[in-house]
């Protein structure tokens, strides 16, 4: 007899403090075998009205709460993860089919964050202004205080269902700004668990809300609402590209994505380090993550070698059920992009790749694929793939190998391998990306750094002491 499927979580909307329930549910399925986990209810038009108001009434007095107030409640939102760190794990990995050791890594990460944030909660302050710098300022003072916003919408996806919205709702409640929360219909549970953690704290009732639906009706309504004065999305190129044409006036905060690079140069002797990062960063999350190592450049010495190690241990690589703490990764998210994967790489190979490795999908699952010889009228080379697919390229010069990391519309991150000190310091001035990592792999993230990415990658930097910037307005004073 089959086991009886489980709905381990069966959760409603939550605005203005109570949880309210919905005829119409999103069901939640387990990527790896198809099973149910849970449901969430389905916000209307109406819900989304009374979220935007409900956040927006409560702004009135949450604005004005005290640092070391704000500070407090960021502080044990960390704690109370940590209380229920094994059971947010084991949701996030049911619900995403993310490895579970990752989704351990990314439940430690959120604590950092809320943490994070509640330093930069107590540190928020201003600056003076050396008024009498220039000619008639004499006589006065000035300085500028940072003040929130207002109602902020939060728009996250699936990769990383905890620890992205942290990257949103810690910022937000240290600068004092009150949030709608629209999490992915593919990861919602997650959010669950996070805002019943919230709630559980204190927060006043409408400090957040939480809705959830499609990206198309319910975060459009939420983007273009007057009374919403940021939108932070993190998501594709085509949906940030929309939400800033309906947005407005109101800020935007967009990470949209990138087809990372890494270029591993010419004298570069620790190979099996490399790889061994490089294997992570290629193929953590089945790919689909922001930061995957998507495109490799190598120095025409260090190709054939580099190669053929890259494809020996991409061979080695523990698949299949996310729970088991040896598997590297699990399923995409849904079949339909584990098929949108295996068309990518038949195209690429029918337009002349050369695959090094060749992998295969079995329903959500896809093993690696490792190709040679491609270029940039290829889909796998120039969009991003968000599945577990690298391309490996050679390079005869460091000139060339940074041309080719700018031959892309993202620009996130790139991870440059080099034992020359004039190559790196010319790859941080040259290369055209929101970040460089130097001696890493560009898969490398910590928490408080500023993270974000220039061209099509989006706009804005993440991290608590640089999000809360963007969560803010400056208000100057003078006095005379």
């Amino acid at each position: 007899m089959p086991r009886k499927k489980e709905v381990t979580i069966d959760s409603a909307l939550y605005i203005n403090g109570k949880w309210i329930d919905k005829e119409e549910k999103i069901l939640v399925k387990n990527p790896y075998n198809g099973e149910e986990v849970g449901s969430v209810a389905i916000a209307e038009s109406e819900d989304v009205e009374s979220a935007i108001n409900a956040a927006k009434q409560a702004f009135i007095d949450f604005k004005n709460f005290p640092l070391h107030i704000r500070a407090k409640y960021l502080r044990e939102i960390a704690q109370k993860i940590e209380e229920k760190k094994d059971l947010i794990t084991r949701i996030l990995t049911l619900e995403s089919g993310k490895a579970i050791r990752f989704s351990q890594g990314e439940v430690e990460r959120a604590i950092s964050t809320f943490n994070f944030a509640s330093i930069e909660a107590n540190k928020l302050s201003g600056k003076t202004v050396p008024m009498d710098a220039a000619k008639g300022g004499e006589g006065r003072m000035g300085f500028y205080i940072r003040v929130p916003l207002g109602p902020i919408a939060a728009i996250t996806p699936f990769n990383f269902p905890l620890n992205l919205p942290a990257h949103k709702i810690g910022p937000a409640i240290a600068a004092g700004d009150t949030i709608v929360w629209k999490p992915s219909s593919e990861t919602p549970l997650t959010a669950v668990l996070l805002t019943e953690i919230i709630e559980e704290i204190g927060i006043p009732p409408g400090v957040l809300n939480l809705v959830f639906g499609s990206g198309s009706k319910i975060g459009e309504m939420i983007a273009k609402h007057p009374d919403i004065k940021l939108v932070s999305f993190t998501g594709s190129v085509p949906v940030g590209r929309r939400i800033r044409e309906i947005s407005g006036m109101k800020k935007t905060l967009l990470e949209l994505g990138s087809n990372s690079a890494l270029v591993v140069d010419e004298g570069v002797e620790n190979l099996k380090e490399v790889i061994d990062r490089a294997i992570v960063g290629a193929y953590a999350n089945s790919g689909q993550v922001c930061i995957s190592i998507q495109r490799v450049y190598v120095h025409e010495s260090l190709f054939d070698e580099f190669s053929k190690l890259f494809v020996d241990e991409s061979k080695k690589i523990k698949i299949g059920d996310p729970m088991d703490p040896d598997v590297l990764y699990g399923p995409m998210i849904t079949e339909k992009e584990a098929e949108r994967v295996e068309l990518w790489v038949r195209n690429a190979i029918d337009m002349g790749a050369k695959p090094l490795l060749l992998g295969k999908r079995d329903g959500s699952i896809v093993t690696p694929t490792v190709l040679s010889e491609v270029t940039e009228k290829m889909d796998v080379l120039s969009k991003e793939v968000f599945g577990p697919v690298v391309s490996i390229m050679p390079f005869k010069s460091f000139d060339d190998a940074i041309k080719e990391v700018n031959n892309s519309m993202y620009g996130l991150n790139a991870g440059i391998y080099t034992p020359k000190i004039a190559n790196a310091l010319k790859a941080i001035k040259e290369c055209e990306v929101g970040s460089v990592i130097i001696n890493d792999y560009p898969t490398f993230r910590v928490d408080q750094m500023p993270y974000g990415g220039v061209k099509m990658s989006g706009m804005g930097r993440e991290g608590p002491p640089f999000a809360i910037e963007e969560y803010t307005e400056i208000k100057f004073v003078c006095m005379r």
